[in-house]
């Protein structure tokens, strides 16, 4: 494994000066304009509906909190159990039919609670409780809608979703504000590609199986057009797209691209650090300096992962949030645990679209001794609440909405 977190010297050496500055305050207002983010962002109204222990040394609150339209974000709070002073916090975007039932996302939870981190998953829309059947894996966003504008307006529902994450982490007593982390897997490295652009009050950003922002009629062109395809392509105002979005994260705060050598899911190409360290050197031309451009990390042989739950990235995030259980030296020495061989004897359900060795099968991930949770502990609702609450939650509610607010 290697990771490289530096961009190459020569590049910088060579990146001129612009002769004018990039107004990232007009970028920010027009990006969010276009995908129809709300500005002031919904009324958060958080509520908590229960609280468990997942495992030793955590505990967990069943949370919800408002996003578009009136209607709720479910999602599980992890925490240590003890600690004192204010603590770092992290936040979990989900890939294609992924959620808070995920493995990743729950085995993230229990990690960096351990670690001393307050730790968010929620449900994307369509998927978990926001899903009209109450299921995981449906891709029910996907299905594709006219207008184009409503795929504009779901990338920002996604963008005010991971907006009001942070939002409601910044509110909890128990979460210093200025250390707030986010990552993001699949689609949610593309969700968080603009979500990081646009919110400053993120310290830290990790885009794993993806970041590989490309140019017009490539891959993040033709991909889902709903929720990446033509959101992406609303965005050729900024120009240079990939190395605007990544200009707006390096004034933000520090962001890290991590992606296996092999990943075809995302169409990580094949000279992967020439194409990054291109990306890097036009980020700091535009910038006019090479403070702050993305970092990156790659693994040989191997394909789409979510890679913030193995040893590289947790090192990466321990430098810029200060995990009070972990440093620099302790987790280089942590076990690992094969992802596959540990779902085989918890009886954790993976998607089996990625459960192969050469993807999610084969993530060497920190072992804490992570325990298997079922979707009766990892659901905000009884069978008989959701039911009761169904139209503030489910994707089709937003849709509806959606729909009776297009432009004439």
């Amino acid at each position: 494994m290697r990771i490289s977190l530096c961009v190459t010297l020569a590049a910088l050496a060579a990146a001129p000066l612009l002769t004018a500055a990039v107004d990232e305050h007009a970028w920010r207002r027009q990006i969010k304009a276009t995908l129809f983010v709300p500005d002031p962002l919904p009324r958060l109204a958080p509520r908590t509906h229960g609280r468990f222990e997942p495992a030793p040394g955590v505990v967990a609150e069943r949370v919800s909190y408002g996003t578009q339209f009136g209607l709720r974000v479910p999602a599980i709070l992890y925490l240590p159990k003890s600690g004192s002073g204010k603590a770092p916090a992290f936040i979990v975007v989900n890939g294609h039919g992924g959620d808070k039932y995920s493995w990743y996302a729950f085995y993230s939870g229990i990690l960096y609670a351990r670690a001393g981190a307050a730790v968010l998953t929620y449900d994307p829309a369509g998927e978990g409780e926001r899903n009209i059947d109450r299921q995981s894996g449906t891709r029910a966003h996907d299905k594709v809608e006219d207008p184009p504008e409503l795929a504009r307006r779901l990338a920002g529902l996604m963008i005010t979703d991971v907006m009001q994450a942070v939002s409601f982490l910044s509110q909890r007593p128990e979460v210093d504000a200025t250390r707030i982390a986010a990552a993001g897997y699949s689609m949610g490295s593309f969700v968080l590609s603009l979500a990081c652009a646009v919110d400053t009050r993120l310290k830290a950003c990790v885009l794993a199986g993806g970041g590989n922002l490309d140019g017009p009629g490539e891959y993040w062109d033709k991909s889902k057009p709903m929720c990446q395809g033509i959101p992406y392509q609303s965005l050729m105002f900024l120009g240079d797209r990939p190395a605007a979005l990544y200009a707006l994260h390096a004034a933000r705060g520090a962001t890290l691209v991590f992606n296996g050598l092999e990943d075809s899911t995302v169409r990580i190409p094949p000279n992967a650090e020439a194409f990054f360290q291109d990306l890097q050197r036009r980020v700091a031309e535009l910038r006019g300096s090479s403070a702050g451009v993305f970092d990156t990390g790659f693994v040989p042989g191997v394909g789409h992962r979510p890679f913030f739950v193995t040893r590289p990235v947790a090192l990466w995030l321990e430098r810029r949030l200060d995990f009070p259980n972990w440093t620099e030296q302790s987790i280089p020495t942590m076990p690992e645990t094969h992802i596959s061989q540990w779902a085989k004897q918890n009886g954790v359900e993976m998607d089996p679209l990625y459960s192969s060795e050469h993807r999610e099968g084969g993530t060497r991930a920190l072992d804490t001794g992570v325990p298997a949770l079922t979707r009766a502990d990892l659901s905000v609702f009884t069978a008989q609440e959701w039911e009761q609450r169904k139209a503030s939650l489910i994707h089709e509610e937003w849709l509806r909405q959606a729909k009776a607010r297009l432009a004439p």
